[in-house]
């Protein structure tokens, strides 16, 4: 018989990014969220300024549009968030999965199939979700903006997250390594190290955030022990320039990633960094195990 761990699983396995006809608005049994997160997808041509070897956003098939239109997208959150509300959402798989207790809207949140800061009228986006959040009586759902912090400099994605701080809003920022070097061998982006660095500082400096990373295995290999040194060494010196933080999420692969030489790490694996990280760095630590991924499937 099925336990509902394995239930859990595979509903967090499945995680698509559609509900009914809806293109810009889904919802998904969400680990990290502890329930269901409303995802908002602002980036439905797949573009992404980075390129990370364990992308679970699958490219190979195409976009069926690139242009966002925001009075569909205001449409089909309301549709969403009235599923739940009135409990249909939950007559179907895999939401059927889920406990009375682990039911509700836990964040609303800005992700999908790219950044979703390249969006230039993402505080229009913003806006949007804090009405729906408000209409819908939503007082303990969270905003979250899950970005790779590339462009929280950007005075529009400042003006927005002005606005999600006033909504219950929360910063999920990606750092993914303590050296260029790693960060060019699992994120190939657009950006560097340092810019990622001064961004999430300055960010962090307004409100607290989270910061979010994955490791994985690169051609079999975890993350060698001097990589973790380094990253812990850049969030102490955050840390000890301003920045708040609220936790570390340290998790790593969960779906079949864009390489195949990209692996999740095992439980003990990501065990044995969270204690590495959680010794020295004094940031509450929270860990997200993979889900082993059949290869043949990839």
């Amino acid at each position: 018989m099925e336990s509902d761990r394995d239930k859990l699983q595979a509903a967090w396995r499945r995680h698509e990014r559609r509900f009914a006809d809806n293109l810009y608005v889904y919802a998904v049994v969400s680990r990290r969220s502890g329930g269901v997160s409303v995802g908002i997808n602002l980036n439905p041509g797949k573009e992404c300024n980075f390129d990370c070897v364990y992308c679970q956003v699958d490219r190979t098939t195409p976009a069926v549009t690139r242009k966002v239109d925001l009075v569909r997208l205001a449409a089909e959150l309301d549709r969403v968030l009235a599923a739940e509300h009135d409990g249909s959402l939950y007559q179907a798989m895999p939401f059927a999965v889920l406990a009375a207790d682990r039911r509700g809207v836990r964040d609303i949140a800005f992700s999908g199939d790219g950044e979703p800061t390249t969006y230039r009228r993402f505080g229009d986006a913003v806006r949007i979700a804090a009405d729906a959040r408000r209409r819908f009586g939503l007082d303990a759902t969270k905003l979250v903006l899950i970005t790779d912090s590339a462009y929280l400099a950007k005075p529009a994605v400042r003006d927005g997250l002005v606005l999600m701080d006033a909504n219950n809003g929360e910063v999920w920022a990606k750092l993914d390594a303590g050296t260029e070097e790693y960060l060019r061998l699992v994120d190939r982006p657009n950006v560097s190290l340092q810019v990622l660095l001064d961004n999430i500082l300055a960010t962090a400096r307004v409100r607290p955030i989270v910061i979010q990373t994955l490791w994985l295995r690169v051609n079999g290999e975890p993350p060698p022990p001097a990589e973790i040194d380094a990253y812990c060494a850049r969030v102490n010196d955050l840390v000890g320039a301003g920045a708040q933080m609220k936790a570390i999420q340290l998790h790593t692969i969960a779906r079949a990633p864009a390489e195949r030489f990209a692996a999740p790490l095992s439980d003990g694996a990501l065990d044995a960094i969270a204690a590495v990280v959680a010794a020295r760095v004094p940031v509450p630590i929270e860990k997200f195990y993979g889900i082993q991924i059949d290869e043949a499937n990839q």
